[in-house]
């Protein structure tokens, strides 16, 4: 047995795993992604355009789309300044300037020569025309003296015919090197039958078995082995109209030069005939093929016809991955990618960028990240929505200072209904222990270390060195978490009027909200929180809406109409602990009317004062614990605020707009600290969450 299991290893092989994306793969993070895609949400792009955003920026270690398609542009250029398109012409001016040569020094060196014939041939080979192909044409009939000379002159012909012939048919040039008269004639009868299958296909006629039949005879030529006449004609109809783009790139002189020559390829019209042909058939049946474009070719490095047509197949592959990676054109979708072609063109490494890009799309649309609603837009999920949510409440966590943020936050909920979720144990917990979690941690942890520990002293008893126990360590241990007794009832009022957008204040605003209502809705979750924005008018509004809501352009600050919606609230729980929260950048310059018409002016009048203040008052008398959160340095709002809270026993924030989320996070959590019971109390708890002055305080 033992030698059949090394007979069963020596003859294993392994290699690069071919079929399809690696199973091994790690899965792709979302986190950064997300991350972007919220940033962009919030500042007013649709959650499609903020995926295709991310996909084109990519990400830290992550190439994205943009790069892709700034190496594609860059290849393409590439290939464009380094070519030009007289490397056939300039090599058949070598071969013949090499014939003449050779052939003037046989010439010199006959001595058995006639002396008419040798003047003869002396002032045909002086005075042949300036042009290549006139040259050629006039040396056709020529008796050559020098075996040299005559070998290559020949070349000349054998070299046009597989240079026309590697236009169309990809190879060839090198395969009919020194082709004999039966390689030819085997070219001409392959030619004359795929003609017959065009016609016949053009027509209708033709069957699978025809094609099979031509296959079999001539398959040689076909390395891409087709499996039907589409295909044969898909690949036969890109080379060829990469060569006329080609020709069409020429210069006049050029096309002329080549046209004349063609007719001396193999030394028969047949050839030219057949390719003629040929390239009628292509056109007939794939019309949608770039028949008519051109390049400009400047470059120092002459093309072949055969090499040449590459280039243009090149250049057209790339022109076909800039549109796809653009993803511009309507129901683009990534998997149009061609990463075969991109592996051709730049290489294994940016088709593996593509195919994580690809992967990354699946991902943000598979995990419930992003959705189609039945409008058919993309939208952010709940579930994306929370992962958001957590990862700025991360961001203001860092930003709390003190002992007494970082308790708050997590001891959030405690003494209360049990939640269902759990957490690690930390120093001062009374919670009580989930055993099952804790134990399956235990169970983990040691089993791991075994793991390890046999390992390392390549011990294959049970247990290895650390024997069969389970011991419960103080990592292992987990707490249910439980709902906060006291609920507290919680208004965010936030201005969206047109100077938060103007003054770079929307984004922060909308983090702060979603970092509030991620807060609440994971650790406090007896708490009943209401968003209400309010510009012109004032709206309730749920955290998928704000954080969607593009910037708002109408003039007007309506306090009046947002605190009679957050008072609303605050009635709808008589037994709750209300806390307001109000971010603004202006005083109120709109009014609710009795007649629910909607009054503005600006400067503010009085009256729209007044009703703002009213309905202040009746938020005090329903025992609202007041903060106002003022964004700007305008002396007016100052003193408008500071009055405000005085009035209330309010207190008064002045944060920087990225510092808004915190002060707001924190003002909550002192608030819900001091029980409602005034401004001095909400102040001192925000303020040791801080550990440092956060503007004006008064109450």
């Amino acid at each position: 047995m033992a030698r059949a299991n090394r007979r069963l290893t020596r003859g294993s092989r392994y290699g690069r795993y071919v079929d399809g994306p690696d199973p091994l793969a790690p899965p792709v993070d979302l986190a950064e992604a997300l991350d972007a895609i919220g940033e962009d949400v919030m500042a007013g792009y649709t959650p499609e355009r903020a995926m295709r955003e991310f996909l084109r920026r990519g990400g830290r270690d992550q190439a994205g789309l943009d790069d892709l398609a700034r190496r594609v542009a860059e290849r393409r250029r590439e290939l464009a300044q380094k070519h030009n398109l007289d490397g056939t012409l300039q090599e058949i001016k070598e071969l013949l300037d090499r014939a003449v040569l050779a052939e003037r020094k046989q010439l010199a060196r006959d001595a058995m020569m006639d002396e008419g014939d040798r003047a003869l041939a002396e002032l045909q080979l002086g005075n042949l025309p300036a042009s290549t192909a006139a040259a050629v044409s006039e040396l056709n009939g020529y008796d050559w003296k020098s075996a040299d000379a005559r070998a290559d002159f020949e070349k000349i012909k054998d070299l046009l015919g597989r240079e026309m012939l590697d236009q169309r048919f990809a190879g060839l040039k090198n395969a009919l090197e020194n082709a004999t008269d039966d390689d030819r004639q085997a070219i001409n009868e392959m030619l004359g039958d795929l003609n017959q299958l065009l016609d016949d296909h053009r027509q209708g006629l033709d069957t699978q078995e025809q094609f099979d039949e031509f296959m079999a005879k001539h398959g040689d030529y076909f390395p891409e082995q087709p499996a039907d006449i589409d295909e044969l004609l898909d690949t036969l109809a890109q080379r060829a109209a990469a060569a006329q783009r080609m020709r069409n790139s020429m210069t006049p002189e050029q096309r002329a030069e080549l046209d004349a020559l063609a007719q001396q390829a193999f030394g028969s019209p047949e050839l030219m005939q057949s390719l003629a042909q040929l390239d009628g058939n292509l056109r007939s049946l794939r019309p949608g093929e770039d028949w008519s474009g051109s390049e400009n070719m400047n470059g120092d490095e002459g093309l072949g016809l055969g090499d040449g047509t590459g280039v243009f197949q090149d250049i057209a592959d790339l022109d076909e991955l800039a549109e796809q990676l653009s993803q511009s054109y309507s129901g683009s979708h990534l998997d149009d990618l061609d990463l075969d072609k991109l592996t051709r063109q730049l290489g294994g490494e940016a088709a593996v960028d593509a195919r994580t890009l690809q992967q990354l799309e699946k991902a943000l649309r598979d995990s419930g990240t992003i959705k189609r609603g039945s409008d058919g837009q993309l939208k952010m999920t709940p579930k994306a929505m929370r992962q958001l949510g957590k990862a700025l409440l991360r961001d203001v966590a860092q930003r709390l200072s003190g002992r007494q943020g970082a308790r708050d936050l997590r001891q959030a909920g405690a003494a209360g209904d049990r939640s269902g979720a759990t957490r690690e144990w930390a120093f001062g917990d009374t919670e009580p222990w989930d055993v099952t979690r804790t134990i399956t941690n235990a169970l983990t942890r040691t089993a791991g270390e075994r793991a390890q520990a046999q390992t390392a002293v390549g011990s294959g008893e049970p247990g290895g060195a650390l024997g069969g126990g389970i011991r419960i360590e103080i990592g292992d241990v987990e707490v249910q978490e439980t709902e906060a007794r006291t609920q507290a009832c919680v208004a965010l009022l936030v201005d969206t009027s047109f100077s938060m957008a103007m003054d770079g204040r929307w984004v922060p605003m909308k983090r702060t909200a979603l970092a509030l209502h991620t807060l609440i809705t994971s650790r406090f979750r007896g708490d009943d929180l209401q968003l209400i924005g309010f510009g012109r008018h004032a709206e309730v509004m749920d955290i998928e809406h704000l954080v969607g809501l593009d910037a708002m352009w109408d003039k007007g600050t309506n306090l009046h109409h947002a605190l009679l919606l957050a008072n609303r609230h605050f009635r709808k729980h008589p037994n709750a602990q209300p806390v307001l929260l109000i971010v603004t950048d202006g005083e109120p310059t709109s009014h609710l009317e009795p007649n629910g018409e909607i009054y503005f002016t600006y400067p503010p009048d009085p009256v729209t004062i007044a009703y703002a203040v009213r309905e202040l008052d009746n938020s005090m008398r329903l025992g609202a614990h007041t903060t106002f959160f003022r964004l700007g340095e305008d002396p007016g709002l100052a003193r408008f605020i500071d009055s405000m809270a005085r009035r209330v026993g309010g207190t008064v924030v002045a944060p920087e707009a990225d510092d808004l989320g915190a002060a707001v996070v924190g003002s909550y959590l002192g608030s819900r600290q001091s029980g409602g019971s005034g401004g001095t109390g909400g102040a001192n708890g925000f303020d040791g969450m801080f550990g440092r002055g956060w503007g004006s305080w008064t109450g």
